[in-house]
């Protein structure tokens, strides 16, 4: 009995040692982890041309922590890029609105709302850097009476969020909703 109990054990810690994987970070350094699946038969192509635009809804469910939604944005490009598409071959563009108006909030006003800096500023810089571009919705800013200066440097201001999509999406961007 006592030689089962250890080879139950050897065979549990070997299998998980063939499941645990690091995660991958190919073109979004930091965030959106990723991992390989060897086995997966649907894969971007590598040579495509991707567009995609995002309609970023969702706040977070705790503001001391990155929304899970902007950490998905990242993710997503960062499964294309272990896919094989370069860098140079997406093109993405986030329209910011609605609840997600608070997690691309500078630190200045996070901070009086929430009593943190704000969490996600390193990961929209991470996808600012691998040539993400985002706009903020200028009437959710003022239905929350939000001034243009209280959002993150990084981000344009938009009429809308509804003219942003309107703009690109007959210009062939995807649309995602997150």
């Amino acid at each position: 009995m006592k030689y089962l109990i250890l080879l139950f054990f050897m065979v549990l810690g070997s299998s998980q040692a063939l499941f645990a994987q690091k995660a991958h970070f190919p073109i979004v350094e930091g965030f959106g982890g990723i991992f390989e699946i060897p086995e997966s038969t649907e894969n971007p192509d590598p040579n495509g041309e991707f567009k995609i635009i995002i309609d970023l809804v969702s706040g977070a469910e705790d503001p001391a922590q990155i929304n899970r939604m902007v950490d998905n944005i990242a993710r997503m490009i960062n499964l294309h890029g272990l896919g094989g598409v370069k860098k140079e071959n997406l093109h993405v563009k986030v329209a910011v609105h609605g609840g997600a108006v608070y997690s691309i909030l500078g630190d200045d006003l996070y901070e009086k709302l929430y009593g943190v800096k704000n969490p996600n500023l390193p990961v929209y810089e991470a996808l600012k850097a691998a040539g993400v571009e985002f706009y903020v919705c200028g009437q959710s800013l003022i239905a929350r009476d939000m001034k243009t200066t209280d959002v993150w440097k990084g981000t344009g201001i938009a009429l809308s969020m509804l003219t942003v999509l309107t703009k690109y999406v007959p210009e062939g961007y995807m649309l995602l909703r997150f």
